[in-house]
C-alpha cells in the first residue's frame, strides 16, 4: 500500500530517503527549517569512504579529548558543560571507546558504506545525473612514524575486511602525486574510495524531487507532534500542521531535540566541522586526510576543499577563527607551497554533524512510535551513509526485507 509519508529534514539523509520512498510509490513530503542550501550536507569532504570503518569512540578517543580540552585548536574539541544531554553522551561515549565495541562496530559501519557507495553509482546511472564523482582512493598522509605505524596498522585491518588498502613509500607517493611538493615520511592508500563534490549532487537531488513530485517545505521548524497510541497523528511547524501514514525523523543535530517529545532518549551531539576553499591550482589530485591534523582535503569541481575539526559545543554556527587557522596551518605543514589566502579562510564555513556516542548511526523504529522511523546519528560519515541510509528506511516504511542487518543501528540500543 503506497503511504503518505512526511521526512522531518532535507539534508542528505532526508533526500535520500524521499528517493528511494518516491521509487516505492509512496507520497513524500520534506520539511526542513533551513532554506536547504547549507549545513553539513554541503560543506562535509565529500568521501564515499568504506575505508573509514573504526568508529569516533575508539580506545584513547576519550583520553585524547581530555587532553585537547584545553586547546582550542585541537582535531577533537569536547567543550565541557553542565548540560545533563551532554553528560549522558558523554558518559556513554566514554563507555563506548573500548576494543570490543570497535570490533562489533566495523562490518555495520563497512557494510552500510559499500552499500552506499554502490547505490550512488545506481543513482548517478539511473538518473542520468552529471554531478562529480571520482574514484580516485584516499591517502593518509603522515608526518610522524608514529602516526604512520597506527595507519598502517589500521589499513591492515580495512585489508583483513576485504577493502583495498596498503602502505605506500615517499617515492610511490610522488608517482600518485606528481605536481606536488608533500612533507610527510609516508602514507597509506585506500583504492576503495571515492569522493565528490557536494553541493552538485544535493542540487541535481533536489530538482530531481520536485521533478517526480516530491513536496517540499523549506524555512518551515517542526515545533511540536501530537502523539495518540504510540502513533504519531500531526505534526505542527510555525506556520502549519501536517498529517501523514509515517514520518522520518532524519533532521541531523536536531533529532535528537524532537525525539524528546516521544520519550525517546535519542543521545546525539553536533559535531562542528569547518570547510575552506580554495580556487588556487594545488595541483592536488588524489583526495587525502592530514592524519595528525585530521584535516580532509578534496580536489572537487573546479576548487580544493580543506576540511575538518570535530568541535563538540552544542548547537550553534559560530565560527571559530582559530579552528579554521589550524586547518589552514595544517594545510601548508603537509603541502609547503599551498598557503590559504585571509580571504579564503574568511569565507569559511561550518556544519553541524550528528555524533551518536558509539560512532554508529540511528535507523530504523522506536518502540516508543510505531510510525516513526529514525535516520540520524551518522557522524562524519553521513555523506558516505547517505543513500545506503535512504534505500533502509524505504525498505522498512514499505515492510520489506532489509538490505542490511539493523541490529547494530536500533534507535533503542542500550549503551
Amino acid at each position: 500500500m503506497n503511504k503518505k509519508v512526511i521526512i522531518i529534514g532535507g539534508g542528505i539523509i532526508g533526500l535520500c530517503s524521499a528517493y528511494y520512498l518516491q521509487k516505492e510509490g509512496n507520497q513524500v513530503t520534506i520539511i526542513d527549517q533551513s532554506n536547504m542550501d547549507g549545513g553539513a550536507s554541503y560543506v562535509n569532504a565529500g568521501y564515499l569512504s568504506p575505508s573509514h570503518i573504526v568508529p569516533l569512540s575508539a580506545p584513547g578517543v576519550m583520553k585524547k579529548g581530555l587532553k585537547w580540552m584545553l586547546n582550542s585548536a585541537s582535531p577533537l574539541y569536547i567543550k565541557p558543560r553542565l548540560d545533563s544531554d551532554f553528560l549522558k553522551w558523554t558518559l556513554a561515549f566514554n563507555k563506548s571507546c573500548n576494543a570490543s565495541h570497535v570490533n562489533k562496530a566495523i562490518p555495520a559501519i563497512k557494510d552500510i558504506s559499500l552499500m552506499s557507495q554502490d547505490l550512488y553509482d545506481d543513482i548517478k546511472r539511473d538518473e542520468s545525473f552529471t554531478f562529480h564523482y571520482e574514484k580516485k582512493g584516499l591517502l593518509m598522509l603522515c608526518q610522524t612514524e608514529k602516526m604512520l605505524e597506527e595507519e598502517v596498522e589500521t589499513a591492515r585491518l580495512a585489508k583483513r575486511e576485504g577493502l583495498d588498502a596498503e602502505e605506500i613509500s615517499v617515492k610511490e607517493l610522488e608517482a600518485l602525486e606528481p605536481n606536488i611538493n608533500l612533507n610527510v615520511k609516508g602514507a597509506t592508500f585506500y583504492k576503495c574510495d571515492s569522493h565528490t563534490t557536494p553541493q552538485e549532487f544535493m542540487d541535481e537531488m533536489k530538482a530531481h524531487l520536485k521533478a517526480v513530485g516530491v513536496t517540499f517545505y523549506s524555512n518551515e521548524k517542526v515545533e511540536d507532534l501530537e502523539v495518540v497510541n504510540r502513533k504519531i497523528v500531526s505534526i505542527k511547524t510555525n506556520n502549519q500542521t501536517f498529517k501523514a501514514d509515517e514520518f522520518v525523523l532524519a533532521a541531523g543535530s536536531w533529532s535528537h531535540i524532537l525525539s524528546k517529545k516521544l520519550g525517546l532518549k535519542l543521545l546525539l551531539q553536533a559535531g562542528k566541522g569547518y570547510r575552506i576553499n580554495t580556487n588556487q591550482n594545488t595541483g592536488i589530485q588524489i583526495p587525502s586526510i592530514l592524519a595528525e591534523a585530521k584535516v580532509a582535503v578534496t580536489p572537487m569541481n573546479g576548487f580544493t576543499r580543506f576540511a575538518g575539526t570535530m568541535e563538540i559545543a552544542g548547537i550553534n554556527h559560530n565560527i571559530n577563527r582559530v579552528r579554521v587557522e589550524a586547518i589552514a596551518n595544517a594545510a601548508t605543514r603537509y603541502y609547503p607551497e599551498i598557503k590559504l589566502t585571509s580571504e579564503e579562510k574568511e569565507n569559511a564555513a561550518c556544519g553541524l554533524r550528528p555524533v551518536s556516542p558509539d560512532g554508529l548511526p540511528y535507523i530504523g523504529k522506536s518502540s516508543k512510535c510505531n510510525n516513526l522511523t529514525i535516520a540520524a546519528g551518522h557522524a562524519m560519515m553521513g555523506w558516505s551513509m547517505g543513500t545506503g541510509t535512504g534505500k533502509l528506511v524505504s525498505e522498512i516504511i514499505s515492510d520489506k526485507k532489509t538490505s542490511l542487518d539493523m541490529t547494530m543501528y536500533l534507535p533503542d540500543r542500550k549503551f
